[in-house]
């Protein structure tokens, strides 16, 4: 069959281009969030707080892990965009031949370990003891999912990176509703299919993740999409030394900004419980407004990334930032509108977390008016850090995160605490907003990122330092 189109984001309007891009992307992760909420209402429903506590335990493992093998996906997308710039379509799949062998000993050593170490894992969480026989049969499930999960993650993060996002969400899709569905019937049972628990619900997602990865493996070669690997290509998957240094040398920065905005979050929450329950639970539900509001600029985020990538590798650095100063208008209309509902419609979403609870809702609303304009200028700062990132430059957005999230959004927090109460915690949010915008500014426009690229070809590169390879043989703008 002929090969599916795939969108050049090196050539047409700006504007048009990323805004096809991203709408994908933002569906597919706000498909991952409805697909969590649906699966813990089952688990809530069908097995009570327990099963749920449970979950929460081992999902905290999840993300710890899904941190680290994101940033050698994303590693891996933005040499792929580059290379898809180029037009070389043997770079791309020796990337990502490199990328699937790392990922498939990543995956088998997560699983492994993973199911070995579940029990001391969770004694370490400090898991609560009737609790704990529902998360370790929960996790060691989960462990067993990883490597479809893995795989799929890298595969449809590659597509990104050619500049394929409606692939990615079919099979997001598909994988979201087998999980949803599959929930219910494994943990309760039906019919000859038995009862299993919070067992079934693990089992769901590894059921979910190993159809929707076959199936989109299945799409890839019939459709003959430039990420396939056939005949002689299929040795690519030996990871190639250079190619693998320079994805785990890119990739681990760019997972450890994952393990920041984490870190940061749980110590946000040990402020916020100082203040009493009903602040804790506004709290928590203007968080699940939040998670909704922050999902236009990590799309718009991703789309940048993408095509800055692909035109760093045409030479087109003209255009680089044209979609830098578009993508952040877009993020502006986009995040804006949403932060401009939810000020209309807060009382009532808070309510359908809150219930009836007056008080808590009128805290949440307090939290959104003064913290929820502010994810618009940090998504300001989630453009310019994907443009930086497409050239390689990886450590100067890690720290910038870091100064934003520590020293100056917790310092805050605690520091104003004495004279301003839980509202120096809310304020803290602006803070880091405006600083970590002000601050990637300056390292876009400074920080010499343009000079740290990855190289030309990387199956020819050998052991090149890194450091003051062009992405391209044109010279490029330093200004």
């Amino acid at each position: 069959m002929a090969r599916a189109p795939q969108r050049d984001l090196t050539e047409g309007p700006i504007g048009r281009t990323l805004l096809l891009f991203a709408l994908p992307t933002l569906a597919s992760s706000v498909l991952q969030s409805l697909n969590g909420s649906i699966n813990a209402i089952w688990i809530g429903q069908f097995l009570g707080e327990r099963a749920l506590a449970a979950t929460t335990n081992a999902n905290i493992i999840m993300f710890l892990l899904v941190a680290a093998v994101f940033g050698f996906g994303m590693a891996a997308t933005i040499l792929i965009g580059q290379n898809m710039g180029r037009r070389d379509m043997d770079a791309v799949r020796r990337v990502l031949g490199t990328s699937v062998g790392l990922f498939a000993l990543l995956s088998l050593a997560t699983t492994g370990v993973g199911w070995l170490a579940a029990p001391a894992i969770l004694r370490l969480l400090a898991t609560p003891a009737e609790v704990y026989p529902l998360a370790l049969a929960y996790l060691r499930v989960i462990f067993v999912a990883m490597p479809p999960g893995f795989l799929s993650v890298l595969l449809t993060m590659a597509l990104r990176g050619t500049g394929d996002s409606i692939t990615p969400l079919k099979f997001m899709a598909l994988a979201a509703l087998l999980d949803v569905a599959l929930n219910p019937l494994l943990i309760r049972g039906l019919g000859p299919v038995p009862a299993l628990g919070i067992a079934g619900s693990a089992l769901a997602t590894l059921l979910a993740n190993g159809v929707s990865l076959l199936a989109l493996l299945a799409f890839i070669y019939r459709r003959d999409l430039p990420i396939r690997l056939r005949g002689a290509e299929l040795r690519y998957v030996l990871p190639d030394p250079a190619l693998l240094r320079t994805i785990v040398v890119k990739g681990v920065p760019i997972g450890l900004q994952m393990l920041v905005v984490s870190g940061s979050a749980l110590a946000m929450v040990g402020l916020v419980n100082r203040h009493g329950t009903a602040t804790t639970a506004a709290y928590g539900a203007a968080n699940q407004l939040w998670t909704y509001v922050q999902m236009p600029a990590m799309a718009v985020g991703a789309a940048v990334s993408a095509m800055a990538a692909q035109n760093i590798g045409a030479g087109r650095w003209d255009r680089v930032g044209r979609i830098t100063r578009v993508g952040i208008l877009t993020n502006v209309a986009l995040t804006g509108a949403l932060v401009a509902l939810l000020a209309v419609l807060d009382r009532p979403l808070l309510g359908l977390f809150l219930g009836q609870d007056g008080g808590a809702i009128e805290i949440a609303a307090r939290i959104n008016l003064i913290a929820g304009w502010s994810f618009v200028l940090f998504g300001v700062s989630m453009v310019l850090s994907a443009t930086v990132r497409a050239n390689g430059a990886v450590v100067g957005p890690l720290l910038i995160l870091a100064v934003a999230m520590f020293p100056l959004r917790l310092g805050i927090a605690a520091g104003l605490a004495p004279r301003w109460g839980a509202d120096a915690i809310w304020w803290s949010f602006p803070a880091g907003s405006i600083g970590s915008m002000l601050l990637m500014i300056g390292y876009h426009a400074h920080g010499g990122w343009r000079r740290i690229g990855l190289p030309v070809a990387p199956h020819e590169a050998g052991e090149k330092a890194l450091a003051g390879c062009e992405p391209t043989a044109k010279s490029m703008p330093l200004g």
